[in-house]
């Protein structure tokens, strides 16, 4: 079951996310601060954040920064502040969607849900195609029997093409989910590390092989 962590020091506004995302059939848990929304994500699995900005102890804008110096988890902004300002500074630190108080709870869990769809990989923990295994929770990775250590983002690209096996991902798309919307560098970095990749994976691994697609990006194809 998808575990989704909501974060508010309004224990009401927590109740009632938690009900309509339980009623949609998510596992919830639920933390008033920053500090235990670290020390959760340090000994348990979760799938996704709902987090407040105004909070005690850590605000949401310095959480969200940490979460996503640490993973790739999908992370939805609840705040009263409907500025754009804030709503761009909330993008900046690699928030995802943003949602402004009150909102409708039916919309909330719309959002979590098309949220989810386009982080599939975030729910799907684990990956084996061939020889490959990939755990996104404790970045091991095992090739033929071994295991190898990866760089984060050589890690994150490789689980994000074995997520889509067949579909052609644009460098576009590669950058925003993996280096994030504030990124500076050009969609170069994306075939520096594809050839990094096919450098450790060469073409005749016997498992899959990361396809160019001519004007569009990459994709990876199984081996039959």
């Amino acid at each position: 079951m998808t575990t989704v962590l909501v974060v508010d020091d309004d224990e009401h506004i927590r109740e009632l996310i938690a009900l309509y995302l339980k009623q949609a059939g998510f596992s919830v848990m639920e933390a008033a601060d920053g500090l235990q929304v670290l020390d959760i994500l340090d000994r348990e699995r979760v799938d996704m954040v709902i987090l407040d900005v105004m909070m005690p102890k850590i605000d949401g804008w310095e959480l969200c920064r940490r979460i996503r110096e640490e993973s790739a988890l999908p992370v939805l902004m609840l705040t009263a502040l409907g500025e754009t300002p804030q709503k761009v500074k909330g993008l900046q630190l690699g928030a995802d969607d943003y949602l402004v108080k009150p909102f409708h709870p039916a919309e909330l869990v719309a959002r979590v849900k098309a949220l989810l769809r386009r982080y599939r990989i975030s729910t799907e923990q684990v990956i084996r195609i061939g020889e490959l295994f990939m755990d996104r929770k404790t970045f091991e990775v095992r090739f033929g029997g071994q295991s190898l250590s990866l760089p984060r983002k050589e890690f994150e690209l490789l689980f994000k093409l074995a997520s889509y096996p067949g579909q052609t991902l644009s460098r576009d798309q590669l950058i925003e989910d993996i280096w994030g919307s504030d990124f500076d560098g050009d969609e170069r970095t994306v075939d520096v590390h594809i050839k990094r990749l096919r450098d450790r994976f060469p073409e005749d691994n016997g498992s899959f092989t990361i396809r160019t697609v001519r004007g569009l990006g990459y994709r990876l194809e199984v081996c039959s």
